[in-house]
């Protein structure tokens, strides 16, 4: 019985949060945020490297850009959302440098309020600059399914 009541409220939770955050969209403002950067591994260009931007929910993400690394590293990632507070934007990089587990090393990276522009069209670029991915970054993760 407690686990048909448990299941119940987890659906009801999950359908509110849906409700709640599909209203906050309409009534918020439009924002922009773009990321760019340049990814390495032990000085040379990390070529087809997941990256994606995903705007930082309460209860869950939404994934505002999905990009892969050009030959030479670089990527461009960009992302608009509407909320009634300064959006939250996060980037995670999905990497194998100097790994050779059975998932991907993930690293994220979460993008200051200032790089967030209100409107549809972006005026501004945050620069994350260049990263090698052979290092250790505090919060590095690995994840299989992304």
């Amino acid at each position: 019985m407690t686990s048909t009541i448990s299941i119940a409220a987890f659906v009801y939770l999950a359908l509110l949060a849906q409700i709640s955050n599909a209203l906050l969209n309409i009534v918020g403002s439009t924002q922009t945020v773009t990321v760019t950067g340049k990814l390495v591994c032990e000085g040379q260009p990390a070529s087809d490297v997941l990256v994606k931007m995903y705007e930082d929910g309460t209860i869950y993400d939404s994934k505002l850009d999905s990009e892969r690394t050009s030959s030479d590293g670089t990527f461009k990632v960009s992302g608009t959302y509407t909320k009634i507070l300064t959006m939250d934007p996060k980037v995670n990089i999905y990497h194998s440098c100097n790994y050779h587990g059975l998932c991907s090393k993930k690293l994220t990276i979460n993008i200051p309020d200032y790089a967030v522009a209100t409107g549809s069209q972006s005026s501004t670029n945050y620069d994350i600059g260049t990263l090698n991915l052979a290092n250790q970054f505090s919060g590095e993760s690995t994840d299989c399914i992304h």
